[in-house]
């Protein structure tokens, strides 16, 4: 099973639906948000109705409401609707062929640039007459890229809780020299994610994508290095099952992990990262 009913929050239901397995716990009705955590799924295709400033706005606080390291706040959103400007941003990433014909950045409602920002942090350190000394170091680089991981994910839910679906745009890292004269990021500053945003068409059929059991990624008190074997030969059949039911034939979850982190080719450019954070002022030293 894997499409589930909008209006489900049966444990039992989506948690077996998300796992395509049986699952340890009872039958009890979950609350709102844990429903809508679990009935997620990655939305690609969109109708052509507009999102409102209102419910972008709400989104936006929804994700500056999420923790942030030291409360630093490193992050910067730029929303994009300008259908101009989205044809360009998805042409710097390949067009539509490197999207697997989608159109999922020229097509939605907003597309949201996530930006790791020291821009703003320096410039308020330099306010008080004091010369920034640890800008590039790595740990900062880690603390805004995990704090965007955190706040991206409060903005998806709140889209998703608003009836809109999204789905995560990695592929703004493939060209981010080009994203940050496009939308004009200054030194000390990068694109680090996208976010297609929009009201789902239907006609998409998308499922609830499966996970790796439960237990495979869940271990207790210490590291189980055996823990992978059982649960990736499970997983290896659900994920082909799946993706049959998608129309996909023979897909396999190991040989997609070989491709992406066992060759440098993998990363489609993305391994001179370094050099190009260190372009932007962040040396990540």
């Amino acid at each position: 099973m894997t499409h589930v009913d909008d209006n489900e929050t049966s444990l039992r239901t989506l948690a077996q639906a998300r796992y395509r397995a049986s699952y340890p716990h009872g039958d009890e009705t979950l609350n709102e948000t844990l429903a809508l955590m679990l009935r997620h799924k990655s939305v690609r295709k969109y109708t052509s109705e507009p999102l409102s400033d209102h419910d972008l706005d709400l989104i936006i606080t929804a994700a500056q409401s999420a923790s942030s390291s030291s409360i630093t706040q490193t992050w910067t959103v730029i929303a994009i609707r300008d259908k101009d400007r989205l044809k360009r941003i998805s042409e710097l990433l390949g067009g539509r062929a490197a999207m697997g014909n989608l159109g999922y950045v020229e097509e939605c409602a907003v597309f949201l640039v996530w930006v790791a920002d020291y821009y703003r942090a320096e410039q308020v350190i330099l306010s008080q007459g004091v010369s920034p000394e640890d800008m590039g170091f790595l740990e900062n680089t880690l603390v805004s890229f995990t704090d965007i991981g955190i706040a991206s994910q409060n903005a998806l839910l709140a889209a998703e809780s608003l009836g809109l679906g999204g789905v995560y745009v990695g592929t703004l890292r493939n060209n981010p020299e080009g994203i940050s004269a496009e939308l004009g990021i200054p030194q000390g500053a990068f694109p680090a994610l996208g976010m297609s945003i929009g009201h789902p068409d239907p006609s998409e059929g998308t499922g609830v994508k499966p996970r790796l059991p439960l237990e495979t990624v869940l271990h207790h008190e210490i590291y189980n290095t055996e823990a992978w074997k059982p649960g990736v030969a499970t997983y290896e059949n659900t994920y082909r099952d799946y993706f049959a039911e998608q129309g996909v034939a023979n897909a396999s979850w190991i040989r997609s992990i070989v491709r992406r982190l066992g060759y440098v080719a993998g990363m489609k450019g993305r391994d001179k990262m370094q050099a190009e954070l260190a372009k932007q002022g962040l040396d990540s030293r």
